[in-house]
């Protein structure tokens, strides 16, 4: 009897928190988004800023500093937006944790104050690319258009 009650129990919470998971995953991708969205805009506040930072302090490979800040900053401002649509999330997330590790790496000096937000965006970013956007997204609505016009269309 308490067994079966505690099932029961069970299964309504399971019930409760599998409707309200999309708007979970749509939080934890406006959170994340947010943050490198604030991070663009900073640079693009004061480009001269932003090419001295890349010039003198942020180490990143390969690229010649100007191009890596105008670089930095657009990826800052374009991928969130991506992410806060649901609109090629997968993609935006998977982009958004190579480039988190990337500024971690190319700015030491952040290590000993900032590394712990790093992975908290790491993992959430992780989380978007490996679990999706969740259905309060242009993605899950391109994916039921899809469905609904390739099932009429056979």
């Amino acid at each position: 009897m308490i067994l079966n009650n505690f099932a029961n129990f069970y299964a309504r919470i399971s019930e409760i928190l599998d409707k309200i998971s999309p708007l979970a995953d749509l939080l934890l991708r406006l959170w994340v988004a947010e943050v490198f969205w604030r991070a663009g805009m900073v640079k693009i506040q004061s480009m001269y800023s932003t090419v001295y930072l890349f010039e003198y302090m942020y180490h990143v490979p390969l690229l010649p500093p100007i191009f890596a800040a105008y670089l930095a900053t657009g990826i800052e401002l374009a991928f969130p937006v991506l992410l806060v649509l649901g609109l090629g999330t997968r993609f935006a997330a998977g982009f958004l944790f190579v480039y988190n590790i990337i500024a971690v790496v190319s700015y030491p000096a952040l290590w000993p104050t900032g590394f712990t937000d790093h992975k908290v965006w790491g993992l959430m970013l992780l989380t978007t690319l490996l679990h999706g956007p969740g259905t309060l997204s242009f993605d899950a609505a391109i994916r039921l258009w899809w469905r609904k016009t390739h099932i009429k269309n056979t």
